[in-house]
């Protein structure tokens, strides 16, 4: 078997999430959290659009992580993204870290917004 270091460039991977809480880069959030090539902060859900739409020009797809089941977003948020010129993908959350994770190794140009599980 040939095993590979994986480079993060300047984005961090999600270490580990639980109820209520995201470790990302080493670094825990216990609320809502978005993260991608700007670094990581604290969300405020889907009615906080604009740190999602500021990402249009840095990232090709974001992944949208519901909680612990997959919901639907907002169809205006949706909608917002998608004009914004987005790839928009709706996960519940521990899939949405698992895939952001694999992507981020490959070095696509993806963000996670997450809300907690």
């Amino acid at each position: 078997m040939r095993l590979n270091e994986i480079t993060y460039n300047n984005s961090a991977p999600v270490d580990g999430y639980g109820p209520g809480f995201f470790r990302i880069g080493g670094q825990v959030f216990q609320s809502a959290v978005l993260t991608g090539p700007a670094g990581t902060v604290a969300w405020g859900g889907y009615e906080d659009e604009a740190p999602l739409l500021a990402l249009s020009e840095a990232v090709d797809v974001l992944f949208i992580g519901t909680g612990a089941d997959l919901a639907h977003i907002p169809s205006d948020l949706r909608a917002a993204l998608e004009r914004a010129g987005m790839g928009v993908e709706i996960m519940n959350s521990p899939a949405a870290c698992r895939t952001y994770n694999v992507l981020l190794s490959e070095g696509r140009r993806i963000a996670l917004a997450l809300m907690p599980v």
